[in-house]
């Protein structure tokens, strides 16, 4: 009997998505759990949640950042820390940061072993060092997305 993961946890979908079929927001099990989690970490800034200031990551502080291979083993090794202390059911974090070579964007490749199913995963997070930056490359994305959709 498979239980797809299901003892890893389930949890609402980020970003949210509502399932077409049901109306209900959809929810992620299993190792996309796991990932979907760190993504949040990730994603959120120390202190901006009040009742666990302690949450999240300090990657924003890194944003405008002069890029030398100081301050990119600073970082490789405050995410480590902070992704392996807040994500309970993974172990054993490495990454690796390296640069994209337009120099716009670090390419962070998060490795980490999920005990519970015995397996490794790994995610690539697309950190930008200049915001406006991003928020080009995302409006191109949705974009894209959207006409999928249409031609779908």
């Amino acid at each position: 009997m498979a239980d797809n993961g299901a003892h890893l946890g389930t949890g609402a979908k980020f970003p949210f998505e509502i399932d077409k079929a049901t109306g209900r927001f959809m929810t992620v099990s299993g190792n996309q759990s796991v990932k979907e989690s760190v993504y949040i970490i990730l994603m959120t800034q120390l202190t901006e949640r009040i009742t666990r200031p302690d949450f999240g990551t300090d990657i924003m502080g890194y944003t405008f950042m002069d890029v030398n291979l100081t301050r990119i083993n600073m970082m490789r090794r405050s995410l480590t820390n902070m992704i392996s202390r807040q994500e309970p059911r993974i172990s054993d974090v490495e990454i690796n940061i390296e640069m994209s070579p337009s120099q716009e964007y670090l390419m962070i490749n998060i490795d980490y072993y999920v005990a519970q199913t015995n397996t490794r995963d790994n995610m690539v997070f697309p950190f930008y060092l200049n915001v406006s930056e991003e928020e080009e490359l995302e409006e191109e994305y949705h974009e894209s997305e959207i006409e999928e959709e249409i031609d779908g």
